[in-house]
Parts: C-alpha cells; structure tokens; sequence
C-alpha cells in the first residue's frame, strides 16, 4: 500500500467505503498509486507525495480530476471532491492518522450529510455558442436603430477622423450582444432548469459564449435531460452550437476544503 518513506499523502476524494482498498488502474499526480485511507464506513482516496505545493499546471489538474472521475465512473462510488492540491502535511503524526482522525472522523456528520445530499446525482455541463458571429451582428444591427443609424453615419468618412467614434460604436455593440446573451442564456435555462436539481452559471470568457452552466442531475433524468438537449440542437442549431459534457463528478457543487489544524 503506502511507500512509509515518503512524507505526506495526495487527497483526492472522499468516498463511502468501509474498507481499504488500492486501486491498481490508476494512476495519481506524480505518477503514484491510489489507495484508501478508511475511518468507519468512510474513506479517503490518497496517493503518496511529498510536503509541497502543487502548481495549477494542465497535467496536475488533468491528473487529480482523472483520479476523481475513474473513482465515480469506473468504481461505482459517489464521490465529494476534495481542493486540488490538497496535501497532508509532515508533523509528529502519521499521514494515515491525520487523515482519519483530523479529517474523516473530526468532520464525520458533515462527510455523511454531504454524501447523502450528491448520492444518485452527477454533473452535466452544457456550452451555448454563436454559431455565426457576423449573422449575430447583423441581428443586432437590425434590432437596434440607434446602433443602425451610428454605423451609417461613419459610412465615407476617414477612418482617422472616426476612430473614437467607431471605439463608441463597439461599445454599443458590445452592450447589445451582453443584453442579447442574457435573454437567450434565460430561455434556455427555462428550458432545462425543470429537471434539474441545482444550477451553477460559470464565467462567461467570450464573445462568442451564450452559456456557460453545469447542472447537478438525478441519475434518473440524465437520459430525459440527453433529450432535451437534442431536441434544443434541433430547434435552434442554425443558430447556436451546444457542447454537452457529462456525466462528471460533482466539481461545481461539492468541493471538499482541508485546513490541517494544530493539536
């Protein structure tokens, strides 16, 4: 199981699992198996690793999230996600100790309140695009004469005696396509918020994103919630393009924060 020369443990997850159990498949940050660390009928998935801080690069993010999501996907477990990062640290305790008494059984209520609250969910993510960012423009310029009479006004004139007048322009536009995107972005989560459990909107990072939401479901209404989405591409696909993910593990409704206290 553990290497008891290495100085700390990688948390990944915790899980409902009253027994320690490696996982051979898998494959933690730095390249270190995955196992168990058991408190009762609760368990935390560890791999070894030093006392350091992880940096938030590509392969370490890929790494403990891929651990994460073979756990619930391949191994069947509900799974509370804990901080990326999230290292024991070296002190006169053991890292096995630490995990359970520190960890699992100091927060033992709340592990099993949380498991109770995700058990029978998983996360889908759902992306909304512009398909075509000119066509979207024209729209905008057809709906709104302001915009469509201070576009024609710079018709013919030189773009040098314009140039604060056009940054105006794109101003307004952007202000349009921002007002434009709230209210497709709302008929679509009316659409889809009724089978559903909770909704987490993310950042919107581009012009071209209309949506950008995960969904915590019921099992039972992931293949209802598939066909909605179908049914959305159908209607409105000459317009938008939707990026479905899922099933994940429930990383935009549940993350585990450890402060390693001080006896």
């Amino acid at each position: 199981m553990a290497d008891k020369n290495r100085e700390a443990r990688y948390l990944y997850c915790i899980v409902k699992c009253g027994e320690e159990r490696s996982f051979n498949s898998l494959e933690g940050i730095g390249g270190h198996s995955v196992y168990t660390v058991v408190f009762e009928d609760l368990a935390c998935v560890v791999s070894d690793s030093p006392d350091m801080k992880y940096d938030s690069t590509r392969a370490n993010m890929m790494a403990h999230e891929t651990v994460i999501e073979r756990v619930m996907i391949g191994e069947g477990f509900t799974v509370l996600p804990i901080r990326f990062g999230t290292v024991t640290r070296k002190g006169p305790t053991s890292p096995e100790d630490d995990i359970r008494y520190k960890l699992l059984k100091s927060r033992f209520k709340e592990f099993h309140d949380r498991h109770s609250e995700m058990e029978g969910k998983v996360e889908l993510g759902l992306k909304v695009l512009w398909r075509d960012e000119k066509a979207i423009f024209d729209e905008i310029v057809a709906e709104n004469e302001e915009i469509r009479r201070f576009r024609d006004s710079l018709g013919g004139r030189a773009p040098e005696a314009t140039h604060f007048d056009r940054i105006r322009l794109g101003e307004m536009v952007k202000a349009a396509l921002d007002a434009k995107r709230d209210r497709e972005a709302k008929k679509l989560l009316f659409r889809i918020r009724p089978i559903t459990d909770k909704v987490r909107e993310n950042k919107i990072i581009m012009d071209m994103l209309v949506l950008n939401v995960a969904f915590l479901i019921d099992k039972r209404r992931e293949e209802a919630f598939d066909e909605l989405v179908r049914k959305l591409d159908d209607e409105l696909g000459e317009r938008i393009v939707l990026k479905y993910t899922g099933p994940n593990p429930p990383f935009n409704f549940c993350e585990i924060v450890v402060t390693w206290e001080e006896d």
